[in-house]
C-alpha cells in the first residue's frame, strides 16, 4: 500500500466527515495544486468521494484504505458537501472527478503537459483519445491501456506507464479497483498527479449522458443515472443513499451530544 511523502503539497485545509480528511478547496485552488504537483515532480493521488462511496468504504476495508492513501480527497458529490454544511464542516463547493479531468484536459492544453489513459474498453478509449486531441490539441498523449486486466498484469502496466513519463494519469475504472491500483503502483509509476475518474470515459465518449445542471444542484444526479439504467442501478442507490442518511443521522446526533455534554 502506498504511503504519502508529499510534505509540501500537503498545507490545504481538511474536514473529517464520516471519518474521511476531505480537503476544503474550491476548483480553481485543486488546479493551483495539480500545476505545483507537476511543476515541482511531487506525487499527487486524488481521490474523490460521494455518498455511495462513503457507504461503500464503511463495508469495504480495501476500498477504505485505498482512499485514505490519496494525498488530496474531494467532495464529488453534493450530498457530500450538504452533510458537510449540516455538520458545521463547510467545503467551499463540489469538486466532481469529471469536471477536473476536463479542467485539468484544459490545463494540459494550454500547458504542454503529458497524460496516460487508463481504462474502460478498448473502444470506448479511442474514441476518448481522439476527442481528446480533437478538442485539447496541445495536452500529449502519451499512452493509453484499457481497464481489463488481471491482477497479473498490473505490474507490467505500472512498468510502461513509467516507461512514458506522463504528468497525469486518469484512471477509468470502476470502484474499488481504481483506488486499489493507484494505491498499490502509484510511487512506482512516479506520476506526478493520478486521478481516478471512474465512469468519465464514458460521460467524455458520449456513451454515457451526463445529468442536467439543474439535477446536479438538486443533488439528483444519481437519480438520472437511475434513469438511464433502471434495472441496473436502482436498487444500488436505493441502499447507498439510504445507509449515508442513516450514517449522517448518527453523525448529527453524536455532535449534538458533544455541545450537550462538553
Amino acid at each position: 500500500m502506498r504511503v504519502s511523502h508529499n510534505i509540501m503539497l500537503q498545507h490545504w485545509p481538511t474536514h473529517s466527515l464520516f471519518g474521511t480528511p476531505i480537503a476544503a478547496l474550491t476548483m480553481q485552488e485543486v488546479l493551483s495544486v495539480v500545476d505545483n504537483a507537476i511543476e515541482h515532480r511531487e506525487q499527487l493521488l486524488i481521490g474523490v468521494v460521494n455518498a455511495a462511496k462513503i457507504v461503500n468504504m464503511r463495508r469495504d476495508e480495501q476500498l477504505d484504505r485505498a482512499v485514505r492513501s490519496a494525498d488530496l480527497i474531494l467532495a464529488d458529490g453534493i450530498a457530500v458537501v450538504w452533510a458537510g454544511r449540516l455538520l458545521k464542516r463547510r467545503l467551499p463547493e463540489r469538486v466532481p472527478g469529471i469536471d477536473l479531468m476536463t479542467r485539468m484536459l484544459q490545463r494540459s492544453h494550454e500547458r504542454g503537459y503529458r497524460v496516460f489513459l487508463l481504462g474502460a474498453t478498448k473502444e470506448v478509449l479511442a474514441t476518448v483519445a481522439q476527442r481528446i486531441v480533437q478538442d485539447y490539441p496541445n495536452a500529449l498523449l502519451v499512452g493509453q491501456h484499457d481497464g481489463y486486466f488481471s491482477a497479473d498484469e498490473e505490474s507490467a502496466i505500472a512498468a510502461s506507464i513509467a516507461a512514458a513519463k506522463p504528468d497525469i494519469l486518469f484512471a477509468a475504472m470502476s470502484s474499488p479497483k481504481k483506488e486499489c491500483f493507484l494505491a498499490r503502483w502509484s510511487t512506482e509509476m512516479d506520476v506526478p498527479v493520478c486521478h481516478g475518474v471512474g465512469g468519465a470515459f464514458d460521460v467524455l465518449a458520449g456513451i454515457v449522458h451526463r445529468a442536467p445542471q439543474r439535477w446536479q444542484r438538486f443533488g439528483l444526479e444519481w437519480l438520472y443515472r437511475v434513469k438511464q439504467e433502471p434495472r441496473r442501478l436502482w436498487r444500488r442507490y436505493l441502499v447507498t443513499n439510504s445507509l449515508f442518511t442513516y450514517m449522517l443521522l448518527l453523525e448529527v446526533m453524536a455532535n449534538l451530544r458533544q455541545r450537550t455534554n462538553p
